[in-house]
């Protein structure tokens, strides 16, 4: 489930100077197990892959992927709970 105003970006950029600016990008994939829950503003950045059972936290950033069974919170997002599988 996604909640209003999620986020989820693909697009990503080379950190090199001579690469940015000569406008080359890339794509990263990013998956979303079964059974998750996007709360509202939250953003997923490019490459990120979350496990199934995953609970976001509203208006977390996730910069990392995270396994299966986590409710996950913050800036940068981070294990606040494990859950029962």
């Amino acid at each position: 489930m996604l909640a209003p105003r999620v986020q989820i970006y693909t697009a990503a950029h080379p950190l090199d100077i001579q690469n940015r600016t000569s406008w080359l990008g890339c794509g990263k994939a990013v998956s979303i197990g079964n059974n998750c829950w996007l709360g509202g503003n939250a953003v997923v950045l490019p490459g990120v892959h979350l496990g199934n059972n995953v609970i976001v936290g509203g208006g977390a950033v996730v910069t990392k992927s995270f396994g299966d069974n986590v409710v996950i919170a913050g800036n940068p997002a981070r294990v606040i709970k494990h859950l029962k599988e």
